[in-house]
């Protein structure tokens, strides 16, 4: 309010002024005979004026102070919608929180105790055994924090070579690693040359041109982190996933918490398998199922391993190339037992930085 009485008496003053001009003048012209009836006449006028804008004075005033009322009260209410819309976020935060958690505790009561865990500000890992009748196996469950934590490694940096999975893991600083996608030995140039299946991508590219190859599935990750795959019908139906890195084989187990069809010769035989796919929260499984060893594990079909999938709350998941290629790789070692006696050199591995 005070500011508004110095703004009022700054307005004024050169009208003040004026009166006290005026009436200065008023007595020099008595004192050198003018007509003081004219003096007065403009005198009375100027004091209608004032008095007339000294009154605006007073409306504009007032409509000063409500406006600075109004002002206030609206400050008032958008901190007080502020501050709810700050209470809801932060109860809808502890909310989804709770959820997460909810279905954390839900997932880990399903795996079991973890036999071994890593966390950093990128990743955190959770090593768990599978032990069912007829087949072992290791399971990593892996929430990634930072994209760049997952990573798909070519056998020698070189496309056509082949390499041991723990060998790609240490050669790139991973802490855990599994064998990827699929490959065949051809002949380009008159020479033997390792292909890989399908199609393979690191750090958002394509490793050799885009060739259609029916019915084999890409699966990976974006840009974002979450786990994507489809079964592309062209190079437009690959790169609308927004992929990031990813390797490819056949067939896809499960989308969206259904079974997804396999081959009859594929459901019905116990092979060493290699998996990879992903929970409702976007969390990473993969998983490595041993094989072809009778004494330790005969292997698994694709079909009970579609039901043991959905029975550990996974809503897609891809198999990759198995048998003597199956190698789960972590923090040093190999920890299960590869079907050959010893790791196979494979194409390519997918790798999981700490």
């Amino acid at each position: 309010m005070l500011k508004i009485n110095t703004f009022i008496f700054f307005l004024i003053a050169p009208f003040l002024a004026l009166f006290l001009v005026s009436t200065d003048f008023a007595q020099a012209s008595f004192r050198l005979n003018f007509p003081l009836s004219e003096v007065s006449r403009e005198i009375k006028k100027i004091h209608k004026e004032t008095e007339k804008f000294h009154e605006e004075i007073v409306v504009l005033e007032n409509q000063i102070y409500k406006f600075h009322k109004l002002a206030v009260n609206q400050k008032e209410v958008f901190n007080e919608q502020e501050h709810k819309i700050t209470e809801l976020s932060k109860t809808s935060d502890i909310q989804k929180k709770l959820s997460d958690d909810i279905y954390e505790q839900k997932i880990l009561n399903m795996l079991g105790p973890a036999i071994k865990a890593h966390i950093s500000d990128k990743t955190e890992i959770k090593i768990f055994e599978l032990s069912e009748l007829g087949y072992r196996g290791y399971i990593a469950k892996v929430k990634l924090f930072d994209p760049s934590a997952f990573k798909v490694a070519i056998a020698k940096d070189r496309v056509g070579e082949l390499e041991e999975v723990s060998s790609m893991a240490k050669r790139n600083g991973a802490i855990l690693a599994i064998n990827g996608g699929g490959f065949s030995k051809i002949k380009r140039n008159g020479e033997d040359f390792i292909k890989m299946m399908g199609y393979t991508i690191v750090d958002g590219r394509l490793v050799e041109p885009f060739k259609l190859d029916p019915g084999v599935f890409f699966v990976g990750i974006n840009r974002q982190g979450s786990v994507v795959g489809n079964i592309p019908k062209s190079k437009r139906d690959l790169f609308e996933l927004n992929p990031y890195q990813g390797v490819s084989f056949v067939p896809v187990l499960l989308k969206d918490g259904k079974k997804m069809e396999v081959p009859k010769s594929w459901k019905d035989t116990r092979h060493p398998r290699t998996i990879i796919g992903r929970y409702a929260n976007d969390d990473l499984i993969m998983i490595v199922i041993d094989g072809r060893q009778n004494s330790w594990s005969i292997g698994v079909t694709l079909e009970r391993l579609q039901n043991k999938l959905l029975e550990l709350g996974v809503k897609d998941a891809y198999n990759l190339d198995g048998g003597g290629s199956s190698t789960f790789y972590y923090n040093g070692e190999v920890l299960n037992k590869p079907s050959d006696g010893k790791e196979r050199p494979v194409v390519n591995s997918i790798l999981i930085y700490p």
